[in-house]
């Protein structure tokens, strides 16, 4: 596990460059984030207290997007939900999948109050996230395939987007790429397996090298004239945690675009802090838990994953 927490940066290896770094920075307005939703936290919101964030994902590889707006809001207090009694969500029927995903999250709200709702799983964002904005009265954040900055990045013109099945099967999906691929070839991936390889990798096992290649092999493309895939976009917010991996194991070198970093700048955004805002400085002599983290089957965390969560400060939440 050192080599993913360890450090801590999840995304090492990942970024070609500040050039394309900067060009990441466009996804909030690029096609590749849900973002927004309802009004104003600064509006309604607890004045001079510390904003509220709930993470939702099916499984626990939302935590790289937990993460990532922790370090950008150290001030912040966390929900992290793992509906880990659903995962995986690729198999779930569209209006299934919808009507449990508002019912978990609706019910969380009621009860936890947060000031915005960051969905940090890509099949169930380009599903959920109208019936969700309709349903609550706080903003919500989305994660989505990152075509746009992708496209910006590749100078072979060859993009492939890594995800799950779900994702890769959604209307929503093929409607970025046609806004947003501007003539570059999108090769879409649809593994089943990787979010089962990375949640397993956080409870402690080592993902199997040969079915890992297995899985990425697909989103390298050669064409005849020699031109090869250069970005590979990751597309379900597990896949960070096997991003070390993917580097080591690739065929040949890519830039590899996680939305993470852009998420946590927009949930800044929609949370509507002033610069000097209390969420973006770590209380003094805070060393107490962050937030608290739900597991819809009720399961405790142990082993690994509980060390990862406890990296987090993340504790179980409370009976």
């Amino acid at each position: 596990m050192a080599s993913i927490f360890s450090g801590i940066d999840l995304y090492a290896g990942l970024r070609a460059g500040a050039a394309v770094r900067r060009r990441e920075s466009g996804l909030a307005a690029g096609g590749s984030l849900a973002g927004g939703g309802a009004g104003p936290v600064a509006a309604r919101g607890r004045a001079g207290a510390a904003p509220k964030v709930l993470v939702f994902d099916s499984g626990v590889g939302g935590l790289s997007v937990q993460r990532e707006i922790a370090t950008r809001l150290p001030g912040a207090r966390f929900c992290y939900v793992a509906d880990d009694a659903g995962f995986p969500y690729g198999a779930w029927a569209e209006d299934a999948l919808t009507a449990r995903v508002v019912e978990i999250i609706t019910g969380l709200c009621a009860r936890e109050k947060p000031d915005a709702v960051v969905i940090a799983c890509n099949t169930a964002s380009t599903l959920v996230l109208p019936a969700l904005r309709a349903a609550l009265e706080v903003p919500v954040v989305g994660t989505v395939p990152a075509i746009k900055p992708a496209v910006a990045a590749t100078r072979s013109g060859l993009v492939s987007v890594l995800a799950t099945p779900g994702t890769v099967a959604r209307d929503y999906t093929r409607a970025l790429i046609n806004t947003h691929g501007h003539g570059a070839e999108v090769t879409l991936v649809g593994s089943a397996r990787l979010a089962g390889l990375a949640e397993a990798r956080l409870r402690g096992e080592a993902p199997d090298e040969a079915e890992m290649r297995a899985e990425m092999a697909p989103a390298f493309v050669t064409h005849r004239d020699g031109r090869r895939t250069d970005v590979v976009v990751l597309a379900c917010t597990h896949y960070p945690f096997l991003a070390d991996m993917f580097v080591r194991l690739a065929p040949w070198p890519v830039h590899w675009i996680d939305p993470a970093p852009a998420i946590a700048r927009r949930v800044a955004d929609v949370l509507q802090l002033a610069p000097d805002a209390p969420a973006f400085r770590a209380p003094e002599n805070d060393a107490g838990p962050r937030g608290e983290v739900i597991f819809t089957s009720g399961r405790a965390a142990s082993g690994a994953l509980a060390a990862v969560l406890s990296a987090l400060r993340l504790a179980p939440a409370a009976a």
